[in-house]
């Protein structure tokens, strides 16, 4: 989600809270341009985004090294920023996009129609845009945008909710001790649009003045409209001789006085406190800011005559008597007093209409899904793509000169389009447990030696030899272990001895040099293509290698989920292939011991790892990923475990550690068990493939896609 500035995360926030609650695993990141907004998107949003960033200048390589790392589904745009290499990159790239809560302001809208031919193409990379009015709408469409994709979506500053806003401890204290009879706020107040245009501190300091002969306890409290703002409106208000303390200082103020807000985010949550609002923007011509949060909270509203970018809010505000509208700076001072002295009604109508207007929340985030759902994010460019090309010529020349050969009992494939990371060693332990005389055939990556090694259910053997996912399987007891390169020759031993009723190829997409009856192929439900071929991205094979696939299994798949963009892309390579979906479920070690946590992984994807450590409530105090299948240290344990009660890891890295290490620096497993959705039909379909000679591709879909 990408807003610009202070205005556009206020506006933000909401939608965000409400997105975590409904799709809590999603990870979300917040762009901003500004450094304010920067600063506010981290009070508002530190604990709902995963991170929040600045928007890279729109050049297409740094909006491309954005993407890759990130590869997000869906882009959201708050409100109206256009920035031409992201939205073409990132449709590239299958994202989609999104403009939300859009609108064009009266000076931006002459900008953009003589640069319509422009403006044309890149609204044609938004899926959806969804504006605030009729009038939002008819300047989008005449700016260019396809007017099937441009609908209201309602303003999401309609959605305000005071009771969401709270002031900060040390201020109610400070206003407690005052206490001030009456307090008005000049809110966002801005300097000069034109040379004859007065700054509307002056017109405020000034109209201060003349009320505080007639209201001795008066408060004004002047929040300009930007932080290089505060200081030269410190030296007005000592220049005029009027008290005045700074937010950023609370110190003792004599009434009648000024305090200075000079922060960031606290204007919205302080309007609680308001008598009478006076909206800044709107008497020099910066088109006004949004009348409506002070109208939440039932305050009354004074604005000038320049209401431009908030015209609708303010027409339904005057028709609702909700808001006094004045013509001149010099009519500010009476409009005030008099608020000041007959708050209520006017308030009351305002509170009134304020809360007609919510629902934009609840209809966004209905649209967000549907393009959320819909998305399947693919490759995005890189100077280095060409490469890919020598990588999949490398890769079919190998298969063509690979002659397979076929054992003779059924043999299913267990594999990855990826480079590993999307839950196959679970896969493969599931299975093992529900079919008859398991043998697993594996490479063993990572271990020491070539020397093939022929394994009983249990047998004990060292994890330098094995390589660490054959300590897993063997240490199960239901499967038998195959290890090394030719795992034909492997499964031949095993047949001759009579050991053999199923073979597991592990990791066997890519295996061509034995035939199988089954080739099952993972794919993570979120990022399915991974970012592209490597290296650009992870995979191993194009997405078109599917059509291989006799079944496909989404793993990481979040319950109520539809993934329909997924689907599609799936569907579009192989249409036959049952689709199932799984994830995996962990669970703490029974006996956790009190006090601070340290955790560590070295596998294909160590952010699910911490993710599935949130999911648990566990926030490790200290946390280190390193590389897949790596050789853990002493030195790099000790530094883990220092001042840790207990170090927790995943099962397959703690069979990479000897024992002695594991009792001394306290380290635990979290133990992966893996959830099918329709585990009895999956099972079903293998133990079909396991009683035919062969089954290249299903005759119809076995389970619900």
């Amino acid at each position: 989600m990408h807003a610009v500035s202070v205005g556009e995360i206020q506006t933000a926030a909401p939608l965000v809270r409400e997105w975590r609650k409904i799709q809590p695993k999603t990870s979300i990141f917040v762009s901003v341009t500004t450094l304010a907004g920067r600063s506010l998107a981290e009070q508002k949003l530190g604990g709902l985004a995963d991170s929040i960033l600045y928007l890279p200048f729109d050049y297409c390589f740094a909006v491309r090294r954005v993407l890759r790392r990130l590869r997000p589904s869906l882009l959201v745009i708050m409100e109206t920023e256009i920035w031409p290499n992201l939205f073409r990159e990132a449709a590239r790239s299958g994202v989609r996009l999104m403009i939300v809560n859009g609108r064009i302001s009266d000076r931006a809208l002459r900008r953009y129609q003589r640069l319509r031919w422009f403006f044309r193409h890149v609204l044609d990379h938004a899926t959806r845009i969804l504006v605030q009015d009729e009038l939002a709408m008819r300047r989008y469409v005449e700016i260019g945008a396809d007017p099937a994709r441009v609908s209201i979506g309602g303003n999401l500053k309609y959605d305000f909710d005071p009771s969401n806003t709270s002031v900060k401890p040390d201020l109610v204290r400070w206003l407690n001790r005052l206490p001030p009879h009456r307090t008005w706020i000049a809110a966002s107040t801005m300097p000069p649009a034109a040379p004859d245009d007065p700054d509307e501190d002056d017109l405020v300091v000034q109209a201060f003045e003349e009320l505080a002969v007639t209201h001795p306890d008066l408060l004004l409290i002047l929040a300009p409209r930007r932080p290089e703002r505060f200081g030269a409106a410190s030296e007005r208000l000592l220049k005029a001789g009027v008290p005045s303390v700074a937010r950023s200082r609370l110190d003792e103020l004599t009434l009648p006085g000024v305090l200075l807000l000079d922060s960031i985010g606290e204007l919205a949550a302080v309007f609680r406190h308001a008598d009478v609002v006076f909206m800044g923007g709107s008497i020099v011509d910066r088109g006004g800011h949004n009348p409506l949060e002070p109208a939440a909270f039932g305050v009354p509203v004074v604005a000038g005559p320049h209401m431009e970018n908030f015209a609708e809010m303010t027409e339904g505000l005057e028709a609702a008597k909700g808001i006094c509208r004045i013509g001149a700076a010099d009519e500010l001072h009476r409009a005030v007093a008099r608020l000041l002295r007959e708050p209520g009604q006017t308030g009351a109508n305002a509170a009134a209409f304020a809360r007609s207007k919510r629902g934009a929340t609840a209809l966004l985030l209905r649209e967000m899904l549907e393009q959320f759902e819909a998305a399947a994010p693919g490759e995005v460019r890189c100077p280095y793509a060409v490469l890919k090309h020598a990588w999949l010529a490398g890769l079919a020349a190998h298969r063509a000169m690979v002659k397979a050969r076929r054992l003779s009992r059924p043999v299913i494939s267990v594999g990855n389009l990826s480079m590993g990371g999307s839950g196959k060693t679970p896969l493969v332990l599931w299975l093992a447990e529900r079919l008859e005389k398991p043998v697993i055939l594996m490479r063993g990556y990572g271990r020491n030696g070539s020397r093939p090694l022929r394994l009983a259910p249990g047998a004990m053997t060292s994890v330098e030899s094995s390589g660490d996912e054959a300590q897993l399987y063997l240490r199960q007891k239901r499967a038998a272990v195959g290890i090394g390169a030719a795992r034909w020759e492997n499964g031949r031993v095993f047949e001759a001895q009579g050991q053999a009723g199923v073979f597991l190829l592990d990791d066997g997409f890519q295996h061509w040099a034995l035939e199988r009856n089954l080739d099952i192929v993972l794919l993570d439900a979120n990022d399915p293509l991974e970012g592209g071929v490597f290296p650009v991205g992870r995979l191993r094979e194009p997405i078109e290698a599917l059509s291989r696939a006799g079944a496909i299994v989404l793993t990481r798949a979040e319950p109520g989920r539809t993934y329909v963009g997924v689907l599609e892309r799936i569907r579009s390579v192989n249409p036959t292939a049952p689709i199932f979906r799984a994830r995996l479920r962990t669970c703490l070690p029974e006996r956790l011991p009190d006090g601070p946590l340290a955790a560590f992984c070295g596998i294909g994807r160590p952010l699910a790892f911490r993710r599935s450590l949130d999911d648990l409530g566990i926030k490790p105090a200290r946390f280190r990923a390193f590389r897949d299948h790596h050789v853990f240290r002493e030195p790099e344990l000790r530094s883990l475990s220092e001042g840790m009660s207990c170090v927790l890891t995943t099962e397959k890295d703690l069979v990479r550690i000897p024992l002695e290490l594991v009792s001394k620096y306290r380290i635990q497993a979290v133990q992966a068990v893996l959830e099918l959705d329709d585990a009895g039909g999956f099972l079903t379909y293998v133990r079909r493939a396991t009683n035919e000679e062969t089954i290249a591709q299903p005759d119809r879909p076995i389970s619900s896609s």
